[in-house]
């Protein structure tokens, strides 16, 4: 009885030695699934963890004023920032979502050491420009950018990133389009004199430079690891004082990173 069983009982044990290739294609696909569930699970923890809009600008861009409208729809007064300020802000569209508006300091003695403290916790960064001293203010403009999108946080976060062209309100406002394009020339210029001398935010030097950009190619936002995106808005608004800031764009922005 054995000795008959026997050449069964073999087949049985290469059956289990050697399954079915059509079976361990399905659980290698379960697998792979599994697997990248995980890295989604966890990539998204990570960003929901990180609540914070940081507002980033030179002096004067008009960052403060646009952190007061966001919150309270009112003109107000304001003057050049030495700390933080920070708020919730809830989207108008959907009171649950919700991130923290923190305006930093623009002071070029102060703005780095505030980067420095909430840089982590950005889920995404407004960068104000003044559009109306912009072709006076863009190779200081494009340092500080350059400053932040080196940074090796900035650099692993990949934070969504606006550049809120201010100011529109006024003739003399450079737009959106030149703004960009202006900013691309002068990053890539940085690009070339600073590798020869890198440095770190606190100014210390590194071993080497963040590549920014694609080695090679003239520099452009859409080469960074994080989504850029350009709009024009006006915290004044065309009405002046009593009226309304312009800002629907950024509203919208804002909307969709929360």
């Amino acid at each position: 009885m054995a000795g008959a069983l026997e050449p069964h009982l073999e087949a049985l044990r290469r059956e289990l030695r050697a399954p079915d290739p059509a079976v361990l294609s399905v659980l290698l696909a379960l697998i792979a699934v599994i697997v990248t569930l995980l890295i989604w699970r966890l990539v998204q923890g990570r960003r929901s963890s990180r609540k914070a809009v940081l507002l980033l600008g030179l002096c004067d861009a008009g960052k403060t004023l646009l952190f007061a409208r966001l919150l309270t729809g009112r003109y107000r007064d304001t003057q050049t920032s030495i700390t933080d300020s920070s708020a919730v802000y809830r989207v108008s569209s959907d009171k649950s979502a919700n991130v923290t508006l923190i305006d930093l300091p623009g002071h070029e003695s102060l703005r780095l050491q505030f980067l420095e403290r909430f840089k982590a916790a950005a889920r995404a960064i407004v960068f104000v420009v003044d559009s109306v001293a912009f072709q006076r203010e863009v190779k200081d403009v494009a340092e500080f950018l350059y400053q932040v999108l080196v940074d090796s946080t900035v650099l692993k976060n990949a934070p969504a990133l606006l550049i809120a062209c201010n100011k529109q309100d006024v003739t003399m406002a450079k737009s959106a389009k030149l703004i960009q394009q202006q900013l691309e020339k002068e990053l890539n210029t940085l690009r070339v004199t600073r590798s020869a001398a890198p440095t770190s935010l606190d100014g210390s030097a590194i071993g080497g430079p963040a590549q920014l950009g694609k080695k090679g190619k003239d520099f452009d936002f859409s080469q960074l690891p994080m989504k850029v995106e350009f709009v024009e808005c006006s915290a004044r608004g065309s009405k002046g004082e009593e009226g309304d800031a312009d800002f629907e764009g950024l509203e919208k922005w804002l909307a969709k990173i929360a």
